[in-house]
């Protein structure tokens, strides 16, 4: 079986653009699972484990590294910066925030879930788009 490094590389670049923890293809009887912890490659019941990382997961480890307060997600769902549609959005980059303001909603189960600032600070960056499905843990507001 010949493994296509190009499909690997592109692979990981989902993982840093879309901040996944990890993304798995399927093509007739090959699958390609790519994690933030490692690289597999699969034949129907044959594991292949490749010694050398071909993207180099440390380096995504380590450029996901930001500084200041991140905010994290606290559920899995769709995030929204404003209570509804076409209304004033929650924060914005270079809003001052204080520790327990709502910054943004989070959709879980048809339920929506207000996600509190936990400390004070200046929003720096919004992480995520509006409608966009985040993971528990994922950052989704950074404060300086």
């Amino acid at each position: 079986m010949k493994i296509d490094k190009k499909i690997i590389k592109e692979l990981s670049d989902y993982l840093k653009e879309f901040n996944l923890t990890e993304i798995e293809i399927t093509e007739k009887d090959t699958k390609i699972k790519v994690s933030k912890n490692n690289v597999s490659i699969s034949n129907q019941p044959q594991v292949i484990s490749p010694s050398t990382s071909t993207t180099g997961s440390p380096p995504n480890q380590t450029q996901n590294i930001k500084s200041g307060i991140e905010i994290t997600s606290p559920i899995i769902g769709t995030a929204y910066h404003a209570p509804e549609p076409g209304a004033k959005k929650f924060v914005e980059i270079g809003k001052k925030i204080k520790k327990g303001d709502t910054i943004m909603i989070v959709e879980a189960m048809k339920t929506m879930n207000h996600v509190p600032s936990t400390a004070d600070g200046v929003v720096k960056e919004i992480c995520v788009e509006d409608g966009q499905p985040v993971e528990f843990g994922q950052t989704i507001i950074i404060l300086e």
